[in-house]
């Protein structure tokens, strides 16, 4: 039954890539490649783990992976065979080649992309969570990780989540309060389609994080600006629009640390926020998206641990805490039913999360690597964010202004005269380096800051970005 198949695989035992995920990885190949085809037969895993010469559980966790992904199936006394359901490689291939020469025309290569604020992938506990998933793999029955889970995400982890939010961030909140999603914007989208009706109107902090504003759109709201000042969002003009007779459903607020200026919510707007919403009735959809990276005292509460606040929708992250690969967020809202039909849209588009990633983070949760990381993160973004400073400080000095912020991953710089932008992006982008250009987060007239990320940069590169954008000025 066996085909002459020859697996010939270099694991590298130094890559960042899981052994079981290179493993996995090199039999997609082969299939795509022909060497294996629909029907054949792989040898068992005990005769693979010895040719490989790895552990037989290392080899069951990538024959599981493709099970899942369905390349493989598995025949009841039979053995592991290539799935007869395969697309028409060859036809895809051409397609894709096709394409790519295309498209490649067009695209622009960069040696240096400066973001709005992305953590650092290098430090992220990769091995850690190949780990978790391996012990997760081994502990529990094929059978129970396979089925279908809980649309509004695996209980155990909503409990440490729940227990995270309530200890840490000062809510008052329980299991069936919070929907686990695939990130945060998943979080804003069905928080958007389930809130929204056509023609409701949202307001929105202006400039501000346009994929909620796309999120809310699409659900069919008309969005309002509410200017931003050194102290957040401006009520007064929350103040205007409730009494112009428009429908105000929501405002979307980013209170911690305002996208993109940094700048936080002062407590004086943060009771007026909160007493206009329970009296117009109005939900404030709060965004905490990098709440754990806090170089003062503590981070600020959210507007959603205040007990006296009747409508509201709290969403964070966990891509940023781990690695922006690992799509985990989620909402919570003390709105029951609310978050019962969160549920049922989630049932809809997507059944359930991903509970073998949610028990891979919540065993890091346990196990204390998620606190250890943080920690250790924290310690190195304040050191990236004080190299920063002194390079601002040298760079652009006359030119700019900025304040030195008290925790995230980015600063905020208004430049002292006029700069045309798009001049300055193509003259950067000449020189082989990207900016996110202050269109990107104006709802009308472009404002003249830009967001200048320095999480995921080294410091040579954050010094060769400031230099250049120095000159520019």
């Amino acid at each position: 039954m066996l085909r002459g198949w020859k697996f010939e695989i270099q694991l590298d035992e130094k890559s960042d890539k899981a052994i079981y995920l290179q493993i996995a990885d090199a039999i997609i190949k082969d299939i795509h490649s022909g060497r294996l085809k629909p029907g054949d037969a792989l040898p068992g895993s005990r005769n693979l783990s010895q040719l490989l010469k790895v552990n037989r559980n290392t080899v069951v966790e990538a024959l599981n992976v493709l099970l899942i992904e369905g390349w493989l199936i598995s025949k009841e006394r039979q053995g592991t065979f290539v799935s007869d359901t395969l697309p028409d490689f060859k036809s895809t291939q051409k397609t894709n080649r096709e394409t790519s020469v295309i498209k490649n025309t067009s695209i622009k290569h960069y040696h240096l992309q400066i973001d709005d604020g992305n953590p650092d992938s290098k430090i992220a506990p990769i091995t850690e969570l190949a780990r978790a998933y391996r012990q997760i793999f081994n502990q529990k029955a094929r059978w129970q990780m396979m089925g279908y889970g809980n649309e509004l995400g695996d209980l155990e982890f909503r409990t440490s989540i729940v227990q995270m939010l309530n200890h840490q961030r000062g809510m008052q909140i329980n299991e069936q309060d919070i929907c686990i999603t695939r990130g945060s914007q998943m979080a804003m989208y069905m928080t958007a389609q389930c809130l929204f009706v056509k023609d409701d109107y949202v307001l929105i902090e202006n400039p501000g994080y346009k994929p909620a504003w796309s999120a809310f759109e699409n659900a069919g709201a008309k969005l309002l600006p509410v200017r931003v000042d050194k102290d957040g969002l401006l009520t007064a003009d929350v103040i205007y629009y409730l009494k112009s007779g428009k429908k105000i459903k929501a405002i979307y607020v980013t209170p911690h640390r305002q996208y993109p200026t940094t700048a936080t919510l002062s407590l004086k707007r943060r009771l007026e926020l909160i007493r206009l919403s329970n009296k117009y009735g109005f939900t404030i959809i709060e965004d905490d998206y990098d709440n754990e990276f806090h170089f003062g005292y503590r981070p600020v509460l959210p507007l959603s641990s205040f007990t006296e606040l009747k409508n509201y929708v709290y969403i964070g992250t966990m891509s940023k805490v781990v690695a922006p690969a690992l799509r985990i967020g989620y909402l919570a809202s003390n709105d029951g039913c609310l978050v019962e039909k969160i549920g049922s849209l989630r049932k809809i588009i997507d059944v359930q999360g991903d509970s073998i990633m949610e028990q891979a983070v919540l065993q890091l949760i346990k196990d204390g690597t998620i606190k250890r990381h943080i920690k250790k993160a924290t310690n190195h973004y304040r050191s990236k964010r004080d190299f920063t400073a002194i390079l601002l400080k040298k760079h652009l000095r006359g030119k700019a202004t900025y304040t030195i912020p008290e925790g995230g991953l980015a600063f905020w710089i208004v430049f002292n005269k006029q700069v045309d932008w798009l001049q300055v992006s193509e003259k950067l982008e000449s020189k082989g380096i990207k900016i996110i250009t202050p269109d990107t987060y104006s709802l009308d007239k472009t404002v003249n800051g830009i967001r200048l990320g320095y999480g995921s940069l080294s410091e040579k590169e954050l010094e060769e970005g400031i230099i250049a954008l120095g000159k520019m000025l």
